[in-house]
């Protein structure tokens, strides 16, 4: 066999070499946050296994990118800061004030607003990211925790575990505009991709919400059954939905399952075995993949979306919480 650098020209060299880094550039890396060990575990999602562990501050627990994905935003809560990873190395180049005890927070599209939901302080502080800078507390429930911001960034919502709603904030005033009444302990709360709906989960409730944007008014409920489980462990925390408008995936706490609903008609197909005590989940880029974070097994399932199977689970830290995917 001959040797291929004989064969081939330069520049067909070139791009086979071009390729070769643009191969390595778009492999896909999930970061899990730890909130026992307080560290952040990265995985390769081609290998399906952990490639570094990062020591961060006091209960990581909330993590979300920036826009461009060239920083992560990790909320530590014990450390009462937002602490901020560079991407490119992995290192923390920045502390930013969050009030106590953050837990989760969202991201405007302004790629600048941080909206953090203060569980022991039942306010919001709104932190411009590029100043630094704290621009507002508002006032909401006891015990907030759910924050999201609607893709026109027109509305920022937080859940209060303790008073059982979903805040309307008004983005340009920073003003309590509505809140929507929900049943017991609301965790999170997710807008489908047009920012018509949201679906808010409450843990001892144990539904869902469906909430009609426009009239902040809860439009369908969702319950969950699974045959051999007792209902008081049917805790709903994690959502997430498919672009496509298909699918809604639901984490069910200490049920040790993932609901799959069908996001149109509500109807709930299956329930997936994962690991225990799920919490949160995140898409790779091209939704075929879901991961999930399991507090007390600490691991993370690996779920193919297309056939609703798990095909794997990886260890990470103690009490992995939170998950985001790069691509």
């Amino acid at each position: 066999m001959r040797c291929l650098t004989k064969i081939l020209p330069p520049l067909t060299l070139s791009l086979l070499s071009t390729g070769v880094l643009w191969n390595q550039a778009m492999a896909e890396t999930a970061y899990v946050s730890n909130e026992k060990d307080d560290t952040i575990s990265i995985i390769d999602l081609d290998t399906l296994e952990v490639t570094d562990t990062i020591n961060v501050g006091e209960r990581p627990r909330g993590i979300i990118f920036s826009h461009d994905k060239t920083r992560l935003y990790i909320c530590a809560s014990d450390s009462d800061t937002v602490q901020v990873m560079d991407l490119k190395d992995n290192r923390i180049i920045a502390q930013l004030p969050s009030g106590e005890d953050p837990e989760q927070f969202a991201l405007h599209p302004d790629d600048r607003h941080l909206y953090i939901a203060n569980e022991d302080d039942a306010v919001v502080t709104v932190v411009d990211v590029k100043t630094q800078e704290v621009i507002s507390q508002i006032d909401v429930g006891v015990e907030p925790e759910g924050m999201a911001v609607s893709p026109d960034g027109r509305w920022a919502l937080s859940t209060s575990e303790t008073t059982n709603m979903v805040h309307w904030i008004d983005t340009r005033t920073h003003e309590v505009m509505d809140n929507t009444l929900v049943d017991q302990r609301p965790r999170h709360v997710e807008f489908n991709k047009d920012g018509s709906i949201v679906w808010a989960s409450s843990e001892i409730g144990g539904t869902v919400s469906i909430i009609n944007v426009a009239n902040r008014q809860i439009s369908h409920k969702l319950n969950f059954k699974i045959r051999g489980i007792h209902p008081d462990k049917i805790q709903p925390v994690g959502i997430k939905l498919t672009d496509d408008g298909k699918y809604a995936f639901i984490a069910l706490g200490p049920a040790n399952h993932v609901a799959v609903v069908d996001a149109k008609t509500y109807e709930v197909l299956d329930y997936l075995l994962v690991g225990r005590r799920v919490w949160h989940m995140d898409f790779n880029a091209d939704q075929t993949r879901l991961l999930t974070t399991n507090g007390i097994s600490g691991d993370v399932s690996v779920i193919d979306v297309d056939k609703l199977k798990v095909i794997k689970s990886i260890k990470v830290g103690r009490y992995p919480w939170g998950v985001r995917i790069k691509d």
